[in-house]
């Protein structure tokens, strides 16, 4: 989108300005300004002759591209990012003194990148993974990075583990083998031996780990943070993102086919979004509890594989988050921008949780690596809006030009300064939180709860949504050559659900162990007796929660879903048009699938301009599928062979699909047309995401409605095809 200088919210944009450069109308130069004559010929001792090591340009412009890339992202190498804005509802002075959390009048300009973890640049957006979702704030108090994923908890309680995670999930280093996939044994031989990853392998074998669109997924920051106010006075805090659009997913089977169609399909989505001007929205939700009632619960709050149910503590949406401008320059913006744990504002602090306080550390050491040196946060994008002041000079690839003798502090050549804020004047301090203990290696037992947790998340979920899970579990190990592990994991999943154990041990055709492997808990000091750290189980009055379930989100809206209408020539526009105007009206994208491209003729010869073939399209691309009228258009759509696949395929993902009554021969031609209930009332559609209307307004609302739903999973077992 146009930047539109001098509005609200565009602090960073216009920081940025002068870093950005159009080459439109402009002569080519090198790196020094120096204009070039001829770019398509290296210097020679003649035309035929060797190449000069005089010619610098040739040098300049090769080892330019040499030096092209920097290391990729240890984890969470493919991402994609945007620019936007973000404002509270209201003052949240009461809890935090941080100012931009305490002016509903300012706009905070942001810069968000989504991720996958496990996967290297190259790899697809649809691998069953988890998400990152960091956001980068531009206060005029300085940088706060907002760093998390779009599940709740992690797979283990301490940062010390997390080398040995990635090694795991990571291609096994025999053969680099597979790619984005933690369906190997490597994975599971580490998750079997490690009892606290229980609760998180529950979500990322859950629809969570398949987002839809990043526009459709949940962020969390995952650790427990602290608000501090003004008054000093301390809070825990827990960090949630909530899409407007609701929480939605893809079948595996559908993501593994996207990947193949278009592994770009998450990032597409997030760019063609925002250039259209339907811009992705999340609203800022807190979870806050009083320092008194630190150990009220039956989990550890510094716990990072723990959530706080929300009927335990509810979530208050305190703020909006607006993603408004796609990045001028990919590598410059979204491959460059650093993320750091430790960027905070004065209101905003940290606890002791020991997987965080890890992290604060791993951030720093890997964009020293990643991005040269010291100076990264000199790289424009990471660049705060306040001017920078300290002490700090010189390193590799330093850009800003600090005048004067004086590099100390204290000093009296330089007049004393920069010099130190008090806490009144904005300078952070710490929260003085109270510690006493001795040094050891060890872990909380309050920490030892590996299993209630996951057992609540597998019981809140609706039945397609456990029966999504089994399946991923089934798939996952069934991938696993290791006996032994397959087995030491059933062990596991059967301390969390016996159910869900015998389940996934039916299609492995193994026997669910009588008792799990002991000891169960592999991480523990050398020194240690392992039944201290037996794995207990907290029996809480809690055992399902409605907002671990996606059945339960928003369905209330059709923006930006992709609908494809499948004609040829001789369509009925009428039918075609009615219900098109319909769905664009209520936000969706209406895209025009025929047998070949440019336009389709209707029956009264006007020309309907198509978007694509059924050589370059695909069901799995889109959210539902109509046919319209008209008999010629029909015969040929019938007769299309890909067309009849695309129906297939669409109804095998549980997608909604609509045909105008004169088009029912083609929803009669697909291998689903014997499992169609023979009743297609607005109950029926409601309830199997089918509709059939010789009327076509009456067509276009109930399929607005039927589109709302997103998915039928409740037609996937009973109704399964061939597709």
């Amino acid at each position: 989108m146009t930047h539109q200088p001098n509005q609200p919210g565009n602090d960073k944009i216009d920081n940025l300005a002068p870093h950005t450069e159009q080459s439109s109308g402009e002569k080519m130069t090198t790196n020094t300004g120096l204009k070039i004559s001829d770019d398509n010929n290296s210097l020679k001792a003649g035309d035929r002759g060797p190449s000069l090591l005089e010619d610098f340009i040739l040098r300049e412009k090769i080892t330019h591209f040499d030096h092209e890339r920097i290391p990729e992202r240890v984890v969470h190498a493919r991402g994609s990012g945007a620019h936007g804005v973000f404002k509270v509802y209201e003052s949240m002075a009461h809890l935090t003194k941080a100012q931009f959390l305490n002016d509903p009048s300012l706009e905070t300009p942001v810069f968000v990148r989504f991720s996958t973890v496990a996967g290297s640049r190259g790899s697809t957006d649809l691998a069953r993974d988890v998400r990152g979702f960091a956001v980068k704030f531009y206060t005029q108090e300085g940088n706060f990075d907002l760093v998390g994923n779009n599940m709740p908890v992690f797979f283990i309680q301490d940062a010390i583990k997390f080398p040995d995670l990635i090694h795991a999930v990571k291609p096994e280093p025999d053969n680099e083998i597979p790619q984005a996939a933690s369906a190997h044994d490597t994975f599971w031989d580490f998750i079997s031996l490690m009892p606290e990853s229980a609760h998180m392998v529950m979500w990322a074998m859950s629809d969570r780990a398949l987002p839809r669109s990043y526009r459709m997924m949940e962020g969390f920051g995952v650790h427990t943070f602290r608000f501090v106010n003004a008054e000093g006075v301390s809070s825990f805090v827990k960090f949630h993102w909530k899409p407007l659009l609701g929480v939605h997913s893809v079948a595996w089977d559908e993501a593994q086919n996207i990947s193949g169609k278009d592994p770009d399909f998450h990032r597409r989505d997030l760019w063609d979004a925002i250039e259209s001007g339907h811009f992705p929205e999340w609203e800022l939700g807190v979870q806050i509890v009083a320092e008194e009632d630190e150990f009220k619960f039956d989990f550890d709050l510094l716990d990072s594989t723990k959530i706080i149910p929300e009927e335990l503590v509810p979530v208050q949406r305190i703020g909006k988050l607006t993603l408004n401008r796609n990045p001028d320059n990919f590598f410059a913006e979204t491959e460059q921008v650093a993320f750091h744990l430790g960027h905070v504002v004065p209101g905003i602090d940290f606890t002791n949780d020991p997987l965080l306080q890890g992290r604060l550390f791993s951030y720093t050491d890997t964009q020293l690596l990643r991005l040269g040196g010291p100076n990264f946060q000199e790289i424009p994008i990471n660049r705060p809006l306040n001017t920078v002041h300290n002490n700090q000079r010189d390193g590799h690839m330093r850009q800003m030009i600090n005048k004067g003798k004086a590099s100390y502090h204290p000093n009296s050549l330089g007049g004393g300064y920069p010099e130190q804020s008090k806490s009144s004047e904005g300078g952070f301090s710490s929260y003085p939180e109270r510690i006493e203990a001795r040094k050891v290696r060890a872990r909380s037992k309050s920490f030892m709860d590996h299993f209630s947790q996951a057992r609540l998340f597998f019981n809140s979920q609706s039945e397609p949504e456990k029966n999504h899970i089994i399946d991923a579990l089934s798939f996952e190990l069934g991938k696993v050559k290791t006996v032994a592990i397959r087995e030491r994991m059933l062990g596991i999943l059967s301390l969390i659900d016996k159910n869900l154990a015998a389940e996934v041990a039916f299609a492995l055709r193994i026997p669910v162990p009588q008792d799990p492997a002991l000891p169960v808990n592999h991480s523990v000091p050398a020194d240690a007796d392992p039944a201290d750290y037996d794995s207990v189980m907290a029996e809480g009055s809690l055992t399902s929660s409605e907002a671990l379930s996606m059945a339960n989100t928003i369905k209330d809206s059709i923006q930006t879903r992709k609908v494809a209408f499948l004609a040829a020539d001789g369509v009925d526009e009428e039918s075609l048009q009615i219900v098109k105007s319909k769905l664009e009206a209520e936000g969706a994208v209406v895209e025009v699938i025929a047998p070949r491209l440019n336009f389709i003729l209707s029956a009264d010869n006007t020309e309907i301009p198509v978007d694509h073939s059924f050589l370059t399209a695909a069901s799995v691309l889109y959210d539902a599928v109509y046919v319209p009228g008209g008999t010629n258009s029909v015969a040929a759509v019938e007769a299309e062979a890909d067309a009849v696949h695309f129906l297939n395929e669409a109804f095998k993902h549980c997608k909604p699909i609509a045909a105008h009554a004169s088009a029912l021969q083609v929803l009669e031609s697909t291998y689903f047309a014997k499992k169609l209930p023979a009743d297609f009332s607005e109950d029926t559609v409601l309830r199997e995401g089918l509709v059939v209307s010789d009327d076509s307004a009456t067509l276009a609302d109930l399929f607005t409605k039927a589109i709302a739903q997103h998915r039928f999973w409740e037609r996937e077992k009973p109704r399964k095809i061939p597709a």
